[in-house]
């Protein structure tokens, strides 16, 4: 944690610990970034390397070029409409940060279908940056992509990483997606979601996949008491009608 910005999104900071080689994930708002990143760069507390993007949208890979201006060496890694791109990987590629940390791309098209999430290990230590696909507790609208889409991103994809794996969503939207959550399941995992977002103001990082398989209710759509409250039982239409009751969600 580097600092806090005045948007409610994310920009990751991730530095391999030996080498001190590190990437930054969704730098958008260059005028609250670019500072941190050069005081971490002059002190040589990191040696940056990459621009990292999950998808196009200008929140998340709107900042690309004007971070370039100040770290020119830097190439920009995402989906083919990011920014600025010149490197995008292919579904299930991996690559290295420093020697100790290793990112595989996981292509979920969905929110776009540019979508990119990427999956990291460094020894024991596993987290997924998910963009605008996962939020803790929710899931991202389906700008350019269909409910088979997102279910297959969300039930197949991100559910068959390691349950321990922490997640780095693109924004704080956990309140507003525990509220709806709790509407329709109020179960334990939710509630203790819920509790835990009235408490905290940041919650990235704070829960894995294996909480969001309990509490996210984009990830149970075999759930019975999710498909009685959405009226279908075919996993793809639960998830098509949980994004319309989420969007119309007061």
């Amino acid at each position: 944690m580097l600092g806090s910005g005045s948007s409610d999104n994310y920009a990751y900071l991730v530095v391999d610990e030996k080498t001190r080689d590190a990437v930054i994930i969704d730098p958008a708002n260059p005028k609250e970034v670019a500072p941190v990143l050069k005081t971490q760069t002059d002190s040589g507390k990191i040696n940056l390397k990459n621009i990292i993007n999950t998808h196009h949208h200008w929140d998340h890979a709107g900042g690309n070029k004007k971070i370039l201006e100040d770290f020119k060496d830097l190439s920009v890694i995402g989906g083919k409409d990011c920014e600025a791109v010149n490197k995008t990987p292919q579904d299930k590629e991996t690559f290295t940060v420093g020697e100790s940390i290793t990112v595989q791309a996981l292509y979920t098209p969905c929110h776009t279908q540019d979508s990119i999430c990427y999956y990291c290990e460094d020894g024991q230590d596993k987290a997924v940056f998910t963009g605008d696909t996962l939020f803790i507790g929710g899931c991202g609208r389906f700008f350019e992509g269909t409910p088979a889409e997102m279910h297959t991103a969300l039930n197949q994809r991100l559910a068959a990483l390691p349950e321990d794996t922490k997640v780095y969503p693109g924004h704080e939207y956990t309140k507003a997606n525990v509220k709806f959550a709790v509407s329709i399941l109020p179960s334990d995992p939710v509630k203790k979601l819920l509790s835990f977002a009235e408490k905290n103001s940041e919650t990235q990082g704070k829960f894995t996949i294996g909480d969001e398989k309990l509490h996210n209710v984009f990830m149970r759509v075999q759930d019975p008491e999710i498909q009685k409250a959405t009226g279908k039982t075919d996993p793809v239409d639960v998830m098509g009608q949980l994004r319309e009751m989420k969007n119309n969600f007061k």
